[in-house]
C-alpha cells in the first residue's frame, strides 16, 4: 500500500472518532431537551462511528500499517432547535461520503484493490447513512413542528436498537 493511501486511512480513523463525538453532542442536546428518542438514535450513531473507526483500525493493522491515534477535535457545532442537529448531521454524512470517495479514487489510481473492496462496504454503508440523515429532516420538517408529530418521531427513534457492523477483516 502506497504512504498516501496509508495516511487516508489513518486520517479517516481519527474522523471516525470525531463523527462519534459530534453525534454524542446531538445526543446530549436532545437529552437536555428531555427528547430521548433523538438521544437515543444519536447515541447509537456514535456507536456505529467508533466501530467504523476500529474497523479502519483494523484493516490498517492487518495491512502491517502503523496506526497513529491523532486527538479528536471538540465539536464545532452549535445547535438550538430540535432541527438543527438534523441538518448538521446529514451535512456531515456529506462530508464524510466524500472523505470514502476520495480514499477510494487514491485505492483506484494505485490499483490497490485490497482497500477499494474494503471501502466497498463503506460506500454502501453511506449511502445508508445520507438516506437517514436525510429522511430524518424531511420526517421532521412534516410531521415534528406538531407536538403530537415529534412526540411520535421521538418514539419511533427510541426503539431503535445498535446492530454493530457485519464487515468482516
Amino acid at each position: 500500500m502506497n504512504d498516501k493511501i496509508a495516511s487516508l486511512l489513518n486520517q479517516q480513523i481519527t474522523k471516525e472518532f470525531y463523527s462519534a463525538y459530534l453525534y454524542l453532542d446531538m445526543a446530549n442536546f436532545y437529552d437536555e431537551m428531555d427528547l430521548d428518542g433523538y438521544a437515543n438514535y444519536y447515541m447509537i450513531q456514535a456507536q456505529e462511528e467508533r466501530d467504523h473507526a476500529l474497523l479502519f483500525m483494523k484493516y490498517m493493522q492487518n495491512n502491517g500499517l502503523k496506526v497513529t491515534l491523532e486527538a479528536i477535535d471538540k465539536p464545532d457545532k452549535t445547535f438550538e432547535t430540535v432541527l438543527d442537529p438534523l441538518v448538521a448531521a446529514a451535512e456531515h454524512e456529506r462530508y464524510v461520503t466524500s472523505l470514502i470517495n476520495d480514499i477510494y479514487h487514491e485505492a483506484h489510481q494505485a490499483k490497490d484493490y485490497r482497500t477499494m473492496k474494503f471501502l466497498d462496504w463503506f460506500v454502501d454503508e453511506q449511502g445508508e447513512e445520507e438516506d437517514n440523515a436525510d429522511s430524518m429532516v424531511s420526517r421532521y420538517k412534516l410531521f415534528g413542528t406538531d407536538p403530537k408529530g415529534l412526540y411520535l418521531l421521538d418514539q419511533e427513534y427510541a426503539a431503535r436498537v445498535y446492530t454493530a457492523p457485519s464487515l468482516t477483516l
